[in-house]
């Protein structure tokens, strides 16, 4: 069975794709995972912080004043607590997962501004990187903050790393737009080669019994897939960009569903690290073994078929769906 797929510009053998983790923080982590028949690795993430970090900018401003009040100190961590990775080291991780592996590597940048982005980026590309993934990991909080001027940070940050690098750039969103599907088209028009949808905002929990914040992560489930899912199949046929689905990506069914709806690529990252690597083995088997079995002769011929636009009931993908399921729901009266 084919299963090849076209990613950013690259023949993918396959269309499992491991997300940014840990899992690809060692060597031996990105072995595994090209052994067990990963089609390309997007690298675990240099976040904006980091870069900030090693020119003492971000120190010097969390520092600045904090002698005039005793508990300004607890304001934020120290520099090292982020236990972010150096961009130097960073870079070398690229470099040397290059030469370990003969699958693309996917490099990450997580922040939200261009400031160090553009002089990194353009490293990441030096280092060998096949494409660069933009996590654009913002929350606007700004209540002076219009809509417009938050779509306007996307499109700048996109239009700079452009100019800086040549290697392919995949931007990975937030669903947390006033027009998604607008904005989707604006940067396809900006020249993304590719869009990750979506990325899950880790919401911290609250604890009553000391009052504090409590930062969590809670892994994936597959019914997080859904949001994507629908986006991706509303968008299929209308973008030149290539659309990747992550988040909620558990078995051979998701990542089939995924591409059903239009994704290119299945990226995934909460299964493996929750039922290791060997996962994706198990999840091509599967994966074959459905194609073989429904007669399709390649993957190319299952992409986009439940999309909105080739599929026998678009309005399904719209409000027509919700009325549907909230009309047919039947409570049970106790």
């Amino acid at each position: 069975m084919d299963l090849s797929t076209n990613y950013l510009g690259m023949r993918l053998k396959n269309p499992i794709v491991p997300s940014a983790s840990p899992l690809s923080r060692k060597l031996d982590g990105i072995r595994k995972m090209e052994d067990a028949g990963a089609s390309a690795i997007v690298l675990y993430s240099l976040f904006e912080e980091a870069i900030n970090m090693e020119s003492r900018t971000l120190d010097r401003y969390l520092n600045r004043g904090t002698e005039s009040f005793a508990e300004a100190l607890s304001y934020f961590p120290d520099a090292p607590s982020y236990g972010a990775v150096g961009p130097d080291m960073y870079l070398s991780h690229i470099h040397r997962a290059k030469q370990a592996v003969d699958i693309p590597i996917i490099a990450s940048l997580n922040g939200v501004s261009t400031g160090g982005w553009l002089h990194y980026a353009k490293q990441i590309q030096g280092a060998g990187a096949d494409a660069l993934e933009l996590n654009v990991y913002y929350l606007p909080t700004n209540f002076d903050l219009s809509s417009s001027e938050v779509e306007r940070i996307y499109l700048d940050l996109l239009r700079d790393i452009k100019t800086e690098v040549s290697i392919p750039v995949a931007m990975k969103l937030s669903p947390y737009f006033s027009a998604t599907a607008n904005m989707l088209k604006q940067l396809d028009e900006g020249g993304v080669d590719g869009l990750v949808m979506f990325n899950r905002f880790y919401q911290p929990d609250l604890d009553l019994e000391n009052l504090d914040i409590i930062p969590n992560l809670v892994l994936s489930t597959p019914y997080a897939m859904r949001l994507p899912l629908r986006w991706i199949a509303i968008m299929y046929g209308h973008l030149h960009a290539d659309m990747a689905l992550t988040s909620g990506v558990h078995t051979a069914e998701d990542a089939l569903k995924g591409v059903a709806a239009g994704a290119a690529v299945t990226m995934m990252a909460s299964e493996l690290l929750q039922n290791g690597i060997g996962r994706i083995t198990e999840i091509l088997t599967e994966m074959n073994e459905w194609l073989e079995e429904k007669e399709y002769h390649s993957l190319d011929e299952l992409q986009g078929s439940l999309s909105q636009i080739n599929c026998g009931a678009p309005a399904a993908f719209e409000r027509a769906n919700y009325i549907q399921v909230v009309g047919s729901y039947e409570p049970q009266y106790r």
